[in-house]
Protein backbone atom coordinates (compact mmCIF):
# COMPACT_ATOMS: atom_id res chain seq x y z
CA UNK A 1 0.00 0.00 0.00
CA UNK A 2 2.80 2.42 0.89
CA UNK A 3 4.53 1.67 -2.42
CA UNK A 4 1.33 2.36 -4.37
CA UNK A 5 0.89 5.62 -2.48
CA UNK A 6 4.42 6.67 -3.42
CA UNK A 7 3.74 5.78 -7.06
CA UNK A 8 0.63 7.99 -6.99
CA UNK A 9 2.59 10.88 -5.45
CA UNK A 10 5.39 10.45 -8.00
CA UNK A 11 2.89 10.43 -10.85
CA UNK A 12 1.22 13.59 -9.57
CA UNK A 13 4.57 15.32 -9.25
CA UNK A 14 5.45 14.40 -12.84
CA UNK A 15 2.08 15.67 -14.06
CA UNK A 16 2.49 18.96 -12.21
CA UNK A 17 5.98 19.44 -13.63
CA UNK A 18 4.71 18.62 -17.12
CA UNK A 19 1.82 21.06 -16.74
CA UNK A 20 4.17 23.81 -15.57
CA UNK A 21 6.47 23.13 -18.51
CA UNK A 22 3.58 23.27 -20.98
CA UNK A 23 2.37 26.52 -19.44
CA UNK A 24 5.85 28.04 -19.51
CA UNK A 25 6.33 27.19 -23.22
CA UNK A 26 2.80 27.61 -24.56
CA UNK A 27 1.19 29.74 -21.84
CA UNK A 28 0.08 32.66 -24.02
CA UNK A 29 -1.09 30.37 -26.83
CA UNK A 30 -3.29 28.47 -24.39
CA UNK A 31 -4.65 31.71 -22.94
CA UNK A 32 -5.55 32.94 -26.44
CA UNK A 33 -7.25 29.65 -27.27
CA UNK A 34 -9.64 29.82 -24.36
CA UNK A 35 -10.22 33.57 -24.01
CA UNK A 36 -10.73 35.02 -27.50
CA UNK A 37 -14.50 35.21 -28.24
CA UNK A 38 -15.72 33.00 -31.06
CA UNK A 39 -18.86 34.92 -31.93
CA UNK A 40 -19.04 37.21 -34.96
CA UNK A 41 -18.45 40.84 -34.06
CA UNK A 42 -21.54 43.07 -34.02
CA UNK A 43 -21.11 46.80 -33.43
CA UNK A 44 -22.77 48.17 -30.31
CA UNK A 45 -25.49 50.76 -30.62
CA UNK A 46 -24.53 54.15 -29.15
CA UNK A 47 -25.81 54.94 -25.67
CA UNK A 48 -28.48 57.64 -25.28
CA UNK A 49 -26.96 61.14 -25.36
CA UNK A 50 -27.81 61.73 -21.70
CA UNK A 51 -26.82 58.25 -20.48
CA UNK A 52 -24.11 59.48 -18.11
CA UNK A 53 -26.41 61.97 -16.45
CA UNK A 54 -27.73 58.98 -14.50
CA UNK A 55 -25.94 57.93 -11.31
CA UNK A 56 -26.36 54.23 -12.13
CA UNK A 57 -23.97 54.65 -15.07
CA UNK A 58 -21.17 55.33 -12.60
CA UNK A 59 -19.40 53.04 -10.15
CA UNK A 60 -18.34 56.14 -8.26
CA UNK A 61 -19.14 59.83 -8.33
CA UNK A 62 -19.61 62.42 -5.54
CA UNK A 63 -23.38 62.03 -5.19
CA UNK A 64 -23.10 58.27 -4.70
CA UNK A 65 -22.91 57.99 -0.92
CA UNK A 66 -24.01 54.41 -0.29
CA UNK A 67 -21.51 51.72 -1.32
CA UNK A 68 -19.15 54.15 -3.05
CA UNK A 69 -16.10 51.90 -3.24
CA UNK A 70 -13.84 54.77 -4.34
CA UNK A 71 -14.17 56.24 -0.83
CA UNK A 72 -12.58 53.15 0.75
CA UNK A 73 -9.28 53.36 2.61
CA UNK A 74 -7.36 50.54 4.31
CA UNK A 75 -7.13 50.35 8.09
CA UNK A 76 -4.85 53.03 9.46
CA UNK A 77 -5.45 55.44 6.57
CA UNK A 78 -7.99 58.16 7.28
CA UNK A 79 -10.69 58.95 4.76
CA UNK A 80 -10.46 62.68 3.94
CA UNK A 81 -13.22 64.60 5.66
CA UNK A 82 -12.82 67.98 3.99
CA UNK A 83 -13.62 68.33 0.30
CA UNK A 84 -10.47 68.38 -1.81
CA UNK A 85 -10.23 70.59 -4.89
CA UNK A 86 -9.51 68.05 -7.64
CA UNK A 87 -11.97 65.96 -9.63
CA UNK A 88 -10.62 62.55 -10.60
CA UNK A 89 -11.73 60.69 -13.74
CA UNK A 90 -10.81 57.02 -13.35
CA UNK A 91 -11.23 54.38 -16.08
CA UNK A 92 -11.23 50.88 -14.62
CA UNK A 93 -9.34 47.99 -16.26
CA UNK A 94 -10.81 44.95 -17.95
CA UNK A 95 -13.15 43.08 -15.65
CA UNK A 96 -15.00 41.15 -18.38
CA UNK A 97 -12.96 37.96 -18.56
CA UNK A 98 -14.54 34.81 -19.97
CA UNK A 99 -13.25 31.48 -21.24
CA UNK A 100 -13.69 29.05 -24.11
CA UNK A 101 -15.02 31.73 -26.44
CA UNK A 102 -18.40 31.58 -24.74
CA UNK A 103 -18.69 35.37 -24.56
CA UNK A 104 -19.35 38.66 -26.30
CA UNK A 105 -16.69 40.99 -27.65
CA UNK A 106 -18.00 43.73 -25.33
CA UNK A 107 -19.47 43.45 -21.87
CA UNK A 108 -23.14 44.22 -21.50
CA UNK A 109 -24.10 46.84 -18.94
CA UNK A 110 -25.41 45.01 -15.90
CA UNK A 111 -23.17 41.95 -16.26
CA UNK A 112 -23.01 41.00 -12.57
CA UNK A 113 -19.60 39.30 -12.61
CA UNK A 114 -17.94 42.05 -14.64
CA UNK A 115 -19.54 44.74 -12.46
CA UNK A 116 -18.42 43.08 -9.23
CA UNK A 117 -14.85 42.78 -10.47
CA UNK A 118 -14.86 46.38 -11.73
CA UNK A 119 -15.99 47.55 -8.30
CA UNK A 120 -13.09 45.67 -6.70
CA UNK A 121 -10.68 47.37 -9.09
CA UNK A 122 -12.11 50.81 -8.31
CA UNK A 123 -11.84 50.05 -4.60
CA UNK A 124 -8.22 48.92 -4.79
CA UNK A 125 -7.00 51.41 -7.43
CA UNK A 126 -9.10 54.59 -7.64
CA UNK A 127 -9.24 54.83 -3.84
CA UNK A 128 -5.59 55.89 -3.91
CA UNK A 129 -6.75 59.23 -5.32
CA UNK A 130 -9.56 60.04 -2.88
CA UNK A 131 -7.30 62.22 -0.73
CA UNK A 132 -6.96 64.61 -3.70
CA UNK A 133 -10.63 64.96 -4.58
CA UNK A 134 -13.84 63.27 -5.67
CA UNK A 135 -13.54 60.17 -7.84
CA UNK A 136 -15.70 59.69 -10.93
CA UNK A 137 -15.50 56.14 -12.33
CA UNK A 138 -17.87 55.31 -15.21
CA UNK A 139 -19.34 51.99 -16.16
CA UNK A 140 -18.69 51.28 -19.82
CA UNK A 141 -19.14 48.47 -22.29
CA UNK A 142 -15.55 47.37 -22.00
CA UNK A 143 -13.85 45.12 -24.51
CA UNK A 144 -13.47 41.49 -23.53
CA UNK A 145 -10.02 40.51 -22.27
CA UNK A 146 -9.74 38.35 -25.37
CA UNK A 147 -9.75 41.46 -27.57
CA UNK A 148 -6.13 42.04 -26.51
CA UNK A 149 -5.08 38.52 -27.46
CA UNK A 150 -6.03 38.50 -31.13
CA UNK A 151 -5.05 40.16 -34.38
CA UNK A 152 -8.62 39.85 -35.66
CA UNK A 153 -10.24 43.19 -36.62
CA UNK A 154 -12.97 42.37 -34.10
CA UNK A 155 -10.56 43.07 -31.25
CA UNK A 156 -9.89 46.65 -32.38
CA UNK A 157 -13.58 47.21 -33.12
CA UNK A 158 -14.55 46.07 -29.62
CA UNK A 159 -12.02 48.50 -28.14
CA UNK A 160 -13.37 51.30 -30.34
CA UNK A 161 -16.89 50.66 -29.04
CA UNK A 162 -15.62 50.70 -25.46
CA UNK A 163 -13.76 53.97 -26.04
CA UNK A 164 -16.90 55.61 -27.41
CA UNK A 165 -18.62 55.00 -24.06
CA UNK A 166 -15.59 56.32 -22.16
CA UNK A 167 -15.46 59.47 -24.28
CA UNK A 168 -19.15 60.06 -23.63
CA UNK A 169 -18.61 59.62 -19.89
CA UNK A 170 -15.66 62.02 -20.00
CA UNK A 171 -17.81 64.67 -21.66
CA UNK A 172 -20.38 64.29 -18.86
CA UNK A 173 -17.56 64.49 -16.29
CA UNK A 174 -16.30 67.77 -17.77
CA UNK A 175 -19.81 69.16 -17.90
CA UNK A 176 -20.23 68.43 -14.19
CA UNK A 177 -16.76 69.85 -13.41
CA UNK A 178 -16.41 72.95 -15.62
CA UNK A 179 -13.62 74.46 -13.51
CA UNK A 180 -10.88 73.35 -11.16
CA UNK A 181 -7.99 70.87 -11.28
CA UNK A 182 -8.42 67.43 -12.84
CA UNK A 183 -6.59 64.15 -12.30
CA UNK A 184 -7.02 61.56 -15.04
CA UNK A 185 -6.19 57.94 -14.27
CA UNK A 186 -6.70 54.44 -15.55
CA UNK A 187 -5.28 50.98 -15.62
CA UNK A 188 -4.72 48.48 -18.43
CA UNK A 189 -7.66 48.80 -20.86
CA UNK A 190 -8.64 51.93 -18.95
CA UNK A 191 -5.20 53.43 -19.63
CA UNK A 192 -5.47 52.58 -23.31
CA UNK A 193 -8.70 54.57 -23.45
CA UNK A 194 -7.10 57.35 -21.39
CA UNK A 195 -4.31 57.72 -23.95
CA UNK A 196 -6.89 58.14 -26.70
CA UNK A 197 -8.77 60.67 -24.57
CA UNK A 198 -5.58 62.65 -24.06
CA UNK A 199 -4.89 62.63 -27.78
CA UNK A 200 -8.41 63.48 -28.95
CA UNK A 201 -10.12 65.32 -26.10
CA UNK A 202 -7.34 67.01 -24.11
CA UNK A 203 -4.22 67.82 -26.13
CA UNK A 204 -4.36 71.34 -27.55
CA UNK A 205 -7.65 72.14 -25.83
CA UNK A 206 -8.31 74.51 -22.88
CA UNK A 207 -9.02 71.55 -20.57
CA UNK A 208 -5.35 70.53 -20.88
CA UNK A 209 -4.39 73.45 -18.63
CA UNK A 210 -6.50 71.95 -15.83
CA UNK A 211 -4.83 68.53 -15.80
CA UNK A 212 -2.76 67.96 -12.67
CA UNK A 213 -1.45 64.62 -13.94
CA UNK A 214 -2.47 61.65 -16.04
CA UNK A 215 -1.78 58.22 -14.52
CA UNK A 216 -1.51 55.92 -17.54
CA UNK A 217 -0.66 52.79 -15.56
CA UNK A 218 -0.36 49.28 -16.94
CA UNK A 219 -0.16 50.30 -20.60
CA UNK A 220 2.99 51.09 -22.60
CA UNK A 221 3.65 54.69 -23.64
CA UNK A 222 6.38 55.65 -26.11
CA UNK A 223 8.44 58.66 -25.09
CA UNK A 224 9.16 59.57 -28.71
CA UNK A 225 6.15 58.20 -30.63
CA UNK A 226 3.30 58.94 -28.17
CA UNK A 227 4.09 61.73 -25.72
CA UNK A 228 4.46 64.59 -28.27
CA UNK A 229 0.86 63.98 -29.37
CA UNK A 230 -0.62 63.78 -25.88
CA UNK A 231 -0.12 67.40 -24.86
CA UNK A 232 1.70 66.54 -21.61
CA UNK A 233 5.34 65.60 -20.93
CA UNK A 234 6.57 62.72 -18.81
CA UNK A 235 6.71 63.45 -15.08
CA UNK A 236 10.38 63.96 -14.22
CA UNK A 237 9.97 64.41 -10.46
CA UNK A 238 7.26 64.12 -7.80
CA UNK A 239 6.77 67.85 -7.21
CA UNK A 240 5.93 68.33 -10.89
CA UNK A 241 2.38 68.81 -12.16
CA UNK A 242 0.85 68.82 -15.63
CA UNK A 243 2.57 65.60 -16.74
CA UNK A 244 2.13 61.86 -17.41
CA UNK A 245 2.94 58.91 -15.13
CA UNK A 246 3.21 55.31 -16.38
CA UNK A 247 4.68 51.97 -15.28
CA UNK A 248 4.28 48.23 -15.78
CA UNK A 249 5.35 45.89 -12.98
CA UNK A 250 7.47 42.73 -13.32
CA UNK A 251 9.28 40.53 -10.81
CA UNK A 252 12.67 39.07 -11.63
CA UNK A 253 13.56 37.12 -13.64
CA UNK A 254 11.19 39.01 -15.91
CA UNK A 255 10.07 38.24 -19.42
CA UNK A 256 8.31 41.34 -20.81
CA UNK A 257 8.74 40.16 -24.41
CA UNK A 258 4.99 39.84 -25.07
CA UNK A 259 4.40 43.47 -24.05
CA UNK A 260 7.50 44.75 -25.84
CA UNK A 261 6.62 42.92 -29.07
CA UNK A 262 3.05 44.24 -29.03
CA UNK A 263 4.34 47.74 -28.25
CA UNK A 264 6.82 47.68 -31.13
CA UNK A 265 4.35 46.34 -33.69
CA UNK A 266 2.13 49.40 -33.58
CA UNK A 267 2.34 53.03 -34.61
CA UNK A 268 2.36 55.74 -31.95
CA UNK A 269 -0.08 58.62 -31.59
CA UNK A 270 2.35 60.88 -33.48
CA UNK A 271 2.17 58.56 -36.49
CA UNK A 272 5.74 57.42 -35.87
CA UNK A 273 6.47 53.69 -35.41
CA UNK A 274 7.10 52.73 -31.80
CA UNK A 275 9.79 50.21 -32.70
CA UNK A 276 13.16 51.46 -31.53
CA UNK A 277 11.66 54.07 -29.19
CA UNK A 278 11.78 54.18 -25.40
CA UNK A 279 8.95 53.01 -23.17
CA UNK A 280 8.01 55.48 -20.44
CA UNK A 281 8.75 54.22 -16.93
CA UNK A 282 7.89 56.31 -13.88
CA UNK A 283 9.17 54.96 -10.61
CA UNK A 284 5.98 54.98 -8.46
CA UNK A 285 7.96 55.19 -5.22
CA UNK A 286 9.95 58.30 -6.14
CA UNK A 287 7.56 59.76 -8.73
CA UNK A 288 10.57 60.33 -10.99
CA UNK A 289 11.32 59.30 -14.56
CA UNK A 290 13.41 56.09 -14.37
CA UNK A 291 15.63 55.38 -11.36
CA UNK A 292 15.42 52.98 -8.44
CA UNK A 293 14.06 52.99 -4.89
CA UNK A 294 14.43 50.50 -2.01
CA UNK A 295 11.55 48.61 -0.43
CA UNK A 296 12.01 50.69 2.71
CA UNK A 297 10.67 53.71 0.81
CA UNK A 298 7.46 51.93 -0.20
CA UNK A 299 4.67 53.59 1.80
CA UNK A 300 2.22 50.74 1.44
CA UNK A 301 1.33 47.66 -0.60
CA UNK A 302 -2.25 46.37 -0.52
CA UNK A 303 -2.37 42.77 0.67
CA UNK A 304 -5.68 41.26 -0.45
CA UNK A 305 -4.84 37.58 -0.05
CA UNK A 306 -7.17 36.95 2.88
CA UNK A 307 -10.53 36.08 1.36
CA UNK A 308 -13.55 37.80 2.81
CA UNK A 309 -11.41 40.47 4.44
CA UNK A 310 -10.57 43.97 3.18
CA UNK A 311 -7.02 44.50 1.90
CA UNK A 312 -4.39 45.46 4.45
CA UNK A 313 -1.67 48.04 3.88
CA UNK A 314 1.84 46.65 4.42
CA UNK A 315 4.82 49.00 4.28
CA UNK A 316 8.41 48.43 3.19
CA UNK A 317 7.92 45.22 1.21
CA UNK A 318 8.36 46.00 -2.51
CA UNK A 319 11.21 47.93 -4.18
CA UNK A 320 11.01 49.52 -7.63
CA UNK A 321 13.56 49.94 -10.41
CA UNK A 322 12.98 51.10 -13.97
CA UNK A 323 14.72 48.65 -16.29
CA UNK A 324 16.41 49.53 -19.57
CA UNK A 325 13.56 47.71 -21.34
CA UNK A 326 11.13 50.33 -20.00
CA UNK A 327 9.29 48.10 -17.53
CA UNK A 328 9.35 48.39 -13.73
CA UNK A 329 11.20 45.69 -11.80
CA UNK A 330 10.01 44.87 -8.29
CA UNK A 331 12.82 42.50 -7.34
CA UNK A 332 12.11 38.91 -6.39
CA UNK A 333 8.52 37.63 -6.78
CA UNK A 334 6.23 38.62 -3.93
CA UNK A 335 3.05 36.74 -3.04
CA UNK A 336 0.20 39.05 -4.05
CA UNK A 337 -2.33 36.36 -4.91
CA UNK A 338 -3.10 34.07 -7.83
CA UNK A 339 -3.17 36.54 -10.71
CA UNK A 340 0.48 36.91 -11.69
CA UNK A 341 0.74 36.57 -15.48
CA UNK A 342 3.35 34.64 -17.50
CA UNK A 343 6.81 36.16 -17.46
CA UNK A 344 6.49 37.26 -13.80
CA UNK A 345 4.13 39.98 -15.00
CA UNK A 346 2.48 41.69 -11.99
CA UNK A 347 0.15 43.69 -14.24
CA UNK A 348 -2.95 43.09 -12.10
CA UNK A 349 -1.14 44.52 -9.09
CA UNK A 350 0.38 47.68 -10.65
CA UNK A 351 -1.53 49.95 -8.24
CA UNK A 352 -1.71 47.57 -5.29
CA UNK A 353 2.07 47.21 -5.09
CA UNK A 354 2.48 50.97 -4.56
CA UNK A 355 -0.92 52.15 -3.25
CA UNK A 356 0.58 54.30 -0.49
CA UNK A 357 3.03 56.01 -2.82
CA UNK A 358 0.38 56.65 -5.48
CA UNK A 359 -1.72 58.34 -2.80
CA UNK A 360 1.17 60.57 -1.78
CA UNK A 361 2.13 61.21 -5.41
CA UNK A 362 -1.33 62.54 -6.32
CA UNK A 363 -1.36 64.86 -3.30
CA UNK A 364 2.11 66.24 -4.07
CA UNK A 365 1.31 66.86 -7.72
CA UNK A 366 -1.95 68.57 -6.76
CA UNK A 367 -0.05 70.80 -4.30
CA UNK A 368 2.44 71.71 -7.05
CA UNK A 369 -0.42 72.47 -9.44
CA UNK A 370 -2.16 74.73 -6.94
CA UNK A 371 1.02 76.72 -6.31
CA UNK A 372 1.15 77.86 -9.93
Amino acid sequence: MARKFLYVIATLVVLVIAALLVYRIWGMQLIRLVMVPREAYAQLQPLPADAYDAADMWIARPDIVKDNVALWTPAGVATPRAAQPAAIFFIHPTSYITTFGDAHWNARLGDKDADATARRFVMGQASAFNAAGAVWAPRYRQANYGAFLTDKPAGDKALADAYRDVAQAFAAFLKANPTGPLILAGHSQGSRHLLQLLREQVAGKPVADRVVAAYVVGWPVSVEADLPALGLPACARQDQAHCIVSWQSYAEPADPSAVVESFERKTGYTGRPRKGTHMLCTNPITGAFNGAAPASANLGTLDAREQGQPPKLVTGVVPARCDTSGVLMIGEPVDMGPFTLPGNNYHVYDYSLFWGNVRQDAQKRLAAFLKK
